[in-house]
């Protein structure tokens, strides 16, 4: 999307640094701004406004960056390489807040804390002189304010998710406010999701159902974006750790108000339905649908098992598809995939810069479902003999290499293992090599030692065994310099279909809603992945038959589809969170291949890496000491 950068608004904080106080009460929550022709210049004509429209949107979290979203590496999805001295990007996230090491002194990513109040102060200001443009239109006028009142909501929602009850800033403070007037205190959660949820119904009746122009507003924040956004703050509302939360409790401001309300409110979930189903209806009126590839001039004709991975991978990785609501124009995905690319071109292994670092832990691999559609310790086909290796043979030649001896783990999967994950031994599709007649042509991952994708050094290679393919981009290419790799590069999606379709079915269950339209939703999902039904599968193979018939047993089917679909998305970071699942996810060892040895019955030993240590302080950032100290009407979150 045209300009909205961070350079975008060099200027814009130039002129206006006042309004990040400079002054001495410049680290207070609010700003005062002092330079009003100023202001009035920057809203004397639309050209002036809409690069500060454009700085209201160049404010959005870094999703998909290394070194700024703590949700793709400060989790227990992906592991790392610890204290790497790799330059590609700041390990900092994943050696402390991955790690235990989250401190109040300098919180890891606490920087957010102020950039989205400043993305907000800004914000306010754009409201408040947006009114004054004289060559803009009317209606133009209307999209714009929505827009940035959509965008003023996202990035409270993005400070709730993180520290709970936020303090809201609902208007910047006038220019002779009382300084003591400007320590504002946190405001009760549901009181937070209430003004979030108002801001968006407040901007989605003004905000057009597309995009004008894709070539110049991609990006930009339609109805779809509004609704979609709405439904999942909802559905965040309604979740245990906003909903009833019994631990938190004793969260009081100084005042005694309470910051969280013990009491369970079954008509969140009744709402949050209501939302997604409305989200749901238009989106799908806007033309989004979920994604299946299909290419109006394939180069080679595909099996139908290469194009259903191809259907999940790009789904993710295809930049601007049907299936995508909303993605984030400020985030930059070149890095990401070279991080996790493997070198599965094997005459040109001396290129540096991909270094496939990014290694799922094996709980992960173990998470997804067996090629039965259920969790592979309920699949009473699987395995039966429990073997340890198996050597593919030409059943699987378009998942794993055939007669190439792998773990038993990595056979008999869903469809959605093998897109999102590469291992040893498995089919890695594309990167210029796409004649899927030839099976035995395409590429594939060889990892243990000695072989094109062992260990050579402390600082390259998986540290599990397991990598994360879903980032790269299929049509990719390897080269063998360090300029010389072709990134077909794709904003981050920040909402997709198939998520909106999951929060759907989600918010039925927990609501007692319609059960018909919750497993049509989930089944969409696992529909374009070619699984059976919910109810098929788990009449057919699963040692638990009736699990999906109580709400209990459907909330552990929901949750684990969440998790598998929006694989490494950043979802799981947030989402066991909200499910208040984290402790016992976090009590999982970090386990991985012996990736040092090159004989598989060596190979294929379980090792644990790391032990995570997570509490009930844990599921919200501590506010900084410096915060704390500046704003006395601020309280620390519990456990800090």
């Amino acid at each position: 999307m045209r300009n909205i950068k961070k350079e975008s608004r060099i200027l814009i904080i130039t002129v206006l640094a006042v309004l990040f106080m400079i002054s001495s009460c410049k680290k207070y929550l609010d700003v005062i701004p002092d330079n009003i022709p100023t202001i009035d210049h920057a809203f004397a004509m639309r050209t002036e406004a809409e690069k500060y429209l454009y700085t209201c949107y160049s404010y959005m979290p870094r999703d998909g960056n290394l070194g700024a979203d703590p949700a793709i590496l400060g989790g227990d999805e992906i592991w790392a390489l610890y204290q790497s001295g790799r330059p590609e990007f700041n390990h900092y996230i994943f050696d402390g807040l991955a790690r235990g090491g989250q401190a109040t002194v300098d919180p890891i990513v606490g920087f957010y804390w102020g950039d989205m109040y400043r993305a907000i102060r800004d914000c306010n200001v754009f409201l408040e002189n947006v009114g004054k443009v004289p060559d803009l239109t009317e209606l133009e006028k209307l999209e714009w304010i929505a827009e940035v009142k959509t965008l003023k909501a996202y990035y409270h929602f993005y400070l709730v998710r993180m520290y709970g009850p936020i303090p809201l800033l609902k208007e910047n403070f006038k220019i002779d406010e009382v300084i003591e007037n400007t320590k504002v205190p946190r405001a009760p959660v549901d009181t937070c999701f209430k003004y979030i949820v108002s801001l968006l119904d407040e901007a989605k009746a003004d905000l057009p159902k597309a995009v004008g122009n894709r070539n110049k507003m991609l990006g930009r924040i339609t109805q779809p974006v509004a609704y979609a956004l709405k439904a999942k703050v909802l559905v965040t509302a309604a979740s245990p750790l906003f909903n009833g939360n019994t631990d938190l409790t004793s969260l009081k401001n100084l005042d005694g108000t309470a910051l969280f309300n013990p009491a369970v409110s079954l008509e969140k979930w009744t709402l949050a339905a209501a939302a997604c189903k409305e989200a749901i209806d238009i989106c799908e009126l806007a033309g989004n649908k979920l994604y299946k590839f299909n290419p109006p001039v394939p180069r080679f004709k595909l099996s139908d098992s290469t194009r259903t991975g191809l259907s999940i991978r790009n789904a993710f990785a295809e930049r601007w598809n049907e299936e995508i609501i909303w993605a984030n124009t400020q985030s930059i995905s070149n890095l990401i995939q070279k991080v996790a690319a493997v070198k599965v071109d094997h005459r040109y292994l001396d290129n540096p810069r991909i270094i496939s670092e990014l290694a799922p832990p094996i709980k992960i691999a173990e998470m997804f479902y067996s090629d039965k559609g259920v969790p592979i310790n309920e699949d009473k086909t699987w395995n039966t003999g429990n073997l340890l290796l198996r050597t593919a043979t030409a059943k699987e030649e378009r998942y794993i290499r055939k007669d190439y001896v792998t773990s038993a783990l990595n056979f008999d999967r869903e469809p959605r293992f093998y897109a999102n994950l590469g291992f040893d031994g498995g089919v890695w599709y594309g990167q210029g090599s796409e004649n899927d007649a030839d099976p035995n042509s395409l590429f594939f991952v060889s990892s243990r030692k000695g072989q094109p994708n062992g260990k050579v050094e402390a600082d390259y290679g998986s540290p599990t065994g397991y990598y994360v393919k879903k980032y790269v981009h299929w049509e990719n290419v390897q080269g063998s310099s360090v300029n010389d790799y072709k990134v077909t590069e794709y904003p981050w999606p920040i909402i997709r279909l198939a998520q909106l379709f999951l929060l759907y079915a989600e918010a039925l269950n927990e609501a007692n809603g319609d059960r018909t339209q919750m497993f049509k939703y989930i089944n969409a999902v696992r529909e374009r992945a070619k699984l059976p039904t919910v109810e098929f599968s788990w009449d057919n193979y699963s040692t638990n038959p009736s699990k999906y018939t109580s709400q209990t047993g459907m909330r552990q089917i929901i949750h684990q589809e969440q998790l598998i679909e929006m694989a490494f998305e950043g979802a799981r970071f947030w989402d066991i969170r909200r499910w208040k699942e984290a402790v016992a996810e976090y009590r999982k060892p970090i386990q991985g291949w012996d990736i040092e040895q090159s004989n598989p019955d060596y190979y294929y030993r379980r090792r644990v890496m790391f032990v995570q240590n997570f509490s009930v302080k844990d599921y919200f950032w501590p506010i900084r000491d410096r915060d704390l100290l500046i704003n006395k009407n601020l309280v620390q979150n519990i456990g800090w």
